[in-house]
């Protein structure tokens, strides 16, 4: 309501404070907007607000498929605003560390990524229970995961296989607790996902090459204080990469903020958005086509309760 949104903007010292997002859209003295809302919905408020002359900094998912990202993106073209995915962590300085090390190939040729996020939504009422909000996930915690696998190894994937487990959608039908996945990239890199929403909170980065390993702990999580990237070589001595923390959340609201008041380019565009959906598509049609079917034939020398 709009005596919420005044006690909220007194209580923080915002000069303007709105009712309805209508209302906010409307108004000559708003240049963008950052939208949170849940998955499902960004669609339509990113095209409303680029309708109405507001460029977009949106939370990941961009949108819930390739094509609705696809749709953004004409849009954003058509009326030259600006519109960014709001994956935060790629403005750590952690990963321009992790870049630079592996465009010196420190690792030799990347094999593996592995790469896990989860935590514990919590009870019946998060939304991430209900399919008509885009819960679920993959689609929430698991789109970094892929975002990830697709920034180190510079390469979208050729084939992708993946297992789910599944509960009953508040609103109907079925939605994903967590999903392990595979992604196969053209050439030698294999990257190996898990996320979940009901699990125990879990935040990795793994890339392991044919010269060495190197190891993120939390790489999506708010790190203000200093942290170390490892680097490892074959039984040598650890080095450990020390790195400055910042707020990845305000350097990307600096970026943002730069390329709609003075025209530099964005660190990745749409485009990047569109692939990456189209990953998390993939997946999970890979993953509920498993669901329900019939149980895996027992390996001929499996021991007993294992398949």
């Amino acid at each position: 309501t709009e005596e919420k949104a005044r006690e909220y903007a007194d209580k923080h010292g915002i000069p303007q404070s709105f009712g309805s997002y209508e209302a906010l859209l409307a108004s000559p003295d708003i240049d963008a907007v950052y939208i949170a809302l849940p998955n499902a919905l960004h669609l339509e408020w990113i095209l409303k607000s680029l309708d109405a002359g507001k460029h977009v900094l949106c939370e990941k998912p961009l949108a819930m498929s390739a094509a609705e990202c696809e749709e953004i993106a004409r849009r954003a073209d058509e009326t030259g605003l600006k519109v960014l995915e709001g994956f935060m962590y790629r403005f750590h300085p952690r990963f321009e560390k992790l870049q630079e090390l592996l465009a010196a190939h420190a690792v030799g040729q990347l094999t593996f990524v592995h790469v896990g996020h989860s935590f514990d939504a919590g009870g019946d009422d998060n939304i991430r229970w209900y399919t008509g909000l885009g819960g679920g996930a993959l689609f929430d915690a698991g789109s970094y995961c892929v975002n990830v696998s697709r920034m180190v190894t510079a390469q979208e994937p050729a084939h992708v296989a993946a297992f789910g487990n599944y509960r009953d959608a508040n609103d109907g039908g079925r939605i994903d607790t967590s999903i392990a996945g595979m992604l196969r990239f053209p050439g030698s890199a294999t990257a190996l996902l898990d996320t979940g929403v009901n699990l125990e909170r879990r935040n990795f980065l793994e890339l392991t090459g044919t010269g060495g390993r190197l190891y993120l702990n939390n790489p999506f999580g708010l790190l203000e204080e200093d942290s170390v990237l490892e680097e490892h070589h074959f039984g040598k001595d650890t080095i450990y990469h020390e790195v400055k923390g910042e707020n990845h959340f305000v350097r990307m609201g600096e970026h943002f903020a730069d390329s709609v008041l003075n025209g530099t380019p964005l660190r990745y565009d749409l485009t990047d958005a569109a692939n990456n959906a189209r990953v998390l598509e993939a997946l999970d049609k890979a993953a509920r086509a498993q669901e329900g079917a019939s149980e895996p034939t027992p390996h001929p020398g499996a021991g007993p309760g294992v398949k």
